[in-house]
C-alpha cells in the first residue's frame, strides 16, 4: 500500500512538475536562440564623469614585470653577482674552471665580488667568469661594461662573445689592463645574426687575481635604461597614473637602496617574491618612467617594516626643494627639480598576514595616522590613501583614519571559470560591484564615518589564475579575460561615483596586460581592451537598460557614455554565437549618422585565444568606419564591441 501511495504522489504531482520544467529550460533556450535585446540609452540621465584615473596602471619589483626582460633592459642575470659564482641560482659560471672565490675584501658592490686566482705554482692561464642564455638580434647594438680589478702578473683583459660551439664563431675585445682599483671597461657588440644563447666571457689571462665587480649588457636603442619595444607598446595603454613599488614588495623595500651610483647599488633578495632585486629601477627611475609616458606618479611607503622618518625622507627626497638635504642629496644625483609627486600610498595590504609588518586595524590606525600627519605636515600638498579591506577591517580602519584619508585603497583578483564563460567575465564587474556597494553603506551606517565621502582607489585588480608562463606570476590572458576587463570597465561607469581611481595589476607580464619575450613585447587581450577604451570611450556614463537573456542572464553586458558630442556604447557578448542588439537611443540624435565600429574578438570565435610576443597578433582591436547605423547591430561571438557615434 505504502509503494502504490508514493506511485501516486509522484504521478501527480512529481512527474508533471519535473515535465513543466524540462518544457521551461526547453523553451528558454529555444528562445534563447533568436534572443535580440533591446538596449534602452538615455542620454539626458547621466552619472558622475568617469575619473581618467580609472584606467591606471600597477608595477611592482616581481618576476619579470621590471627586471628580467620586462620594463627594463638589462639582458644580464644577477650582474651584481649577489649569489656565488657556480651556485645552483646563479646566472655565471667560472670560465676553464678556474679557481674562483667570493672576496669580501672591499667587494665592489654588495657583501661579495668574485675573485678568479692562480695558485702560485700554476702556469698564467685563463680567469674570469661567463653568463649563457642571450638574444640577440643582427638589426641591433648592444653595450656593455664592466668593473675589473687586476692584478700585478695579469697580461691581458679580453671580452668575449660566443654564439655557437665553433672556435671561430665569437667575437673578442680587447681592453687596458690597469693594476690597483676596479675601474670600467667599455665594448659593443654587433651581431652578424640572429642568435638566442650567446655566451659573454669576461676574461684575464695571466698570473695572479682577476676581481669581477658588475658587469652590464643592454640593447643599445635603450630609452634611459628602458626597453624602447616595451615603452612603445606602454604608450598605447596611454595609462594617466602608475603605482609603484607595491604591492607587497613595498613591504620589506628601502628606497634608500634604490638611488645614487646604480653600480653601487647593492643587490638584495626580493622580500616579498622570488629572485634578487638588484636596485637598478629606483625612485629616480619610476619617475623619468613617469615622464616619458607623461603619466602621472603614484608611490606606496613602506609602513611594514619601515619608519615614519624614512618614508618622509623619501617624500623630501621626491618634493623637496634644493635646500633640503633630501633635495640637495636628489640634486647631488642628477635630478634638481623637484617631482612634486601628489598621489602617496601609506602602506600595502597591512590586514594580510603575509604582509612584512603586518599588526591587528586597531593599532594599524595609529601607524597610518601618524604617517600621514608627518607627511602633511612636510608638504600640504600631498594626497594620501590608505590601506582598505572590505569587512571588519574597513569598518574599524574608516571611522578611525577618516580624517588621515583622501582615498581609501581596494584590492580584488578573480580566478577561472573554466566552464561557463559569462560566469567567468562576470566576476569582474561583480567584484566592481560589491566594494562599492559596501562602501556605500559605510557611509550611511558606520560610527564616526557618517556621510564621510572618501571615494575608492581600486589600485589592484585583475584576473589571477593559470600557468607562470612568462616567468614568476607571468600567467597568459585569453579573450574570455579581455571581455571580463571591458565588462569591469563598464562596472566602473556604472559605479562612477564611488571610485576615484583604479590601477590594473599589474602591467608586464605579472599578471600583466602586456607580454615579453628577450626581443619582443605585443599587448595581451587585456591590455588591447584597456587601450580601446582609454582612447575613445565616453566620460560621463549614461543610464543603460539592457532586457536580459531567460537563461543566460548578463551574458551581454552593455554600457552608453558621451564625450561631448561623441555617444559610445560599449557591448561585451560572452555568448558562442552571434547576437543582434538593438538600440532605443533617447536625447541623443543618430538619425542619418554614421558610426565608427571597433571590435575584439577571436577570428575562430574561440574564447581561449590569446596573443603571443614572438608571433604576429592573432587577436587584435579591428576598426570599420563609416558604418550605416540602422538601428541595431550584430556582436560577434565572445566579442567585445564599441560603436562610436561622432
Amino acid at each position: 500500500m505504502k509503494r502504490l501511495c508514493l506511485q501516486f504522489v509522484f504521478l501527480v504531482f512529481v512527474f508533471p512538475v519535473f515535465v513543466f520544467f524540462c518544457y521551461s529550460v526547453a523553451l528558454a533556450q529555444a528562445v534563447d536562440q533568436d534572443w535580440s535585446p533591446t538596449v534602452k540609452i538615455d542620454a539626458s540621465q547621466h552619472g558622475e564623469p568617469l575619473n581618467p584615473f580609472i584606467y591606471g596602471q600597477f608595477i611592482e619589483h616581481l618576476g619579470r614585470c621590471i627586471n628580467g626582460g620586462g620594463i627594463w633592459a638589462e639582458m644580464l642575470e644577477d650582474r651584481k653577482f649577489f649569489y656565488p659564482v657556480g651556485d645552483k641560482e646563479s646566472a655565471w659560471k667560472a670560465i676553464y674552471d678556474c679557481n674562483i672565490r667570493m672576496t669580501e675584501q672591499q667587494p665592489f658592490v654588495g657583501k661579495h665580488s668574485p675573485e678568479s686566482f692562480t695558485e702560485e705554482n700554476e702556469e698564467p692561464r685563463w680567469l674570469g667568469v661567463w653568463q649563457n642564455g642571450l638574444t640577440v638580434r643582427k638589426e641591433k647594438k648592444y653595450i656593455g661594461y664592466a668593473w675589473v680589478k687586476p692584478s700585478e702578473g695579469i697580461q691581458r683583459i679580453e671580452v668575449h662573445f660566443h654564439w655557437s660551439d665553433k672556435k671561430e664563431d665569437h667575437n673578442a675585445f680587447k681592453m687596458p689592463v690597469k693594476v690597483g682599483d676596479f675601474y670600467k671597461i667599455e665594448f659593443v657588440y654587433e651581431p652578424t645574426g640572429d642568435f638566442d644563447n650567446v655566451m659573454l666571457e669576461i676574461a684575464a689571462f695571466g698570473k695572479g687575481t682577476f676581481t669581477v665587480g658588475c658587469v652590464s649588457l643592454m640593447p643599445s636603442d635603450n630609452i634611459n635604461g628602458l626597453r624602447s619595444d616595451t615603452l612603445e607598446v606602454l604608450k598605447r595603454l596611454n595609462s594617466p597614473i602608475y603605482r609603484w613599488p607595491g604591492g607587497n614588495f613595498v613591504s620589506g623595500y628601502d628606497w634608500k637602496d634604490g638611488i645614487g651610483d646604480r653600480d653601487k647599488r647593492p643587490p638584495r633578495k626580493n622580500p616579498a617574491w622570488k629572485g634578487v632585486e638588484p636596485n637598478d629601477f629606483g625612485v629616480n627611475e619610476f619617475l623619468q618612467f613617469c615622464k616619458i609616458l607623461q603619466t602621472e606618479p603614484y608611490i606606496a611607503v613602506n609602513t611594514g617594516n619601515g619608519n615614519v622618518e624614512n618614508a618622509v625622507q623619501e617624500l623630501e627626497y621626491v618634493n623637496g626643494n634644493t635646500q633640503t638635504p633630501m633635495g640637495k642629496l636628489r640634486t647631488e644625483h642628477g635630478f634638481p627639480e623637484p617631482y612634486n609627486v601628489t598621489w602617496w600610498g601609506i602602506g600595502n595590504e597591512m590586514y594580510g598576514n603575509w604582509q612584512i609588518g603586518h599588526i591587528p586595524v586597531e593599532k594599524y590606525i595609529e601607524r597610518h595616522n601618524t604617517f600621514v600627519d608627518a607627511f602633511r605636515a612636510k608638504d600640504p600638498k600631498v594626497k594620501v590613501i590608505g590601506v582598505g579591506a572590505v569587512g571588519k577591517w574597513d569598518e574599524v580602519f574608516l571611522p578611525g583614519a577618516a580624517k588621515h584619508l583622501d582615498l581609501i585603497s581596494e584590492h580584488f583578483y578573480v580566478q577561472e571559470k573554466p566552464n561557463n564563460v559569462t560566469e567567468h567575465v562576470r566576476q569582474v564587474p561583480n567584484s566592481v560591484k560589491r566594494i562599492a556597494d559596501a562602501h556605500r553603506k559605510y557611509r550611511k551606517e558606520l560610527p564616526n564615518f557618517k556621510d564621510v565621502v572618501i571615494p575608492i582607489a581600486l589600485d589592484e585588480w585583475n584576473y589571477w589564475y593559470g600557468k607562470s608562463v612568462f616567468g614568476e606570476l607571468g600567467t597568459r590572458y585569453f579573450v574570455k579575460d579581455g571581455l571580463g576587463i571591458a565588462a569591469g570597465l563598464h562596472e566602473f561607469a556604472r559605479q562612477s561615483d564611488m571610485y576615484f581611481m583604479a590601477n590594473y595589476a599589474q602591467t608586464v607580464n605579472v599578471i600583466g596586460c602586456i607580454k615579453t619575450s628577450k626581443t619582443n613585447a605585443k599587448m595581451e587581450t587585456t591590455g588591447l581592451v584597456l587601450e580601446l577604451y582609454r582612447k575613445h570611450f565616453g566620460n560621463l556614463p549614461l543610464k543603460t537598460e539592457i532586457e536580459q537573456s531567460l537563461s543566460n542572464g548578463n551574458a551581454v553586458d552593455v554600457q552608453a557614455a558621451l564625450s561631448g558630442n561623441t555617444l559610445t556604447v560599449g557591448i561585451v557578448n560572452t555568448l558562442g554565437r552571434d547576437v543582434t542588439v538593438k538600440l532605443d537611443i533617447q536625447k541623443f540624435d543618430i538619425s542619418g549618422k554614421k558610426l565608427t565600429r571597433f571590435e575584439m574578438t577571436d577570428p575562430e570565435n574561440n574564447p581561449n585565444g590569446f596573443n603571443d610576443p614572438d608571433q604576429p597578433y592573432r587577436i587584435e582591436i579591428k576598426e570599420t568606419k563609416d558604418v550605416v547605423f540602422n538601428g541595431s547591430t550584430v556582436v560577434k561571438p565572445y566579442s567585445v564591441t564599441l560603436l562610436k557615434f561622432d
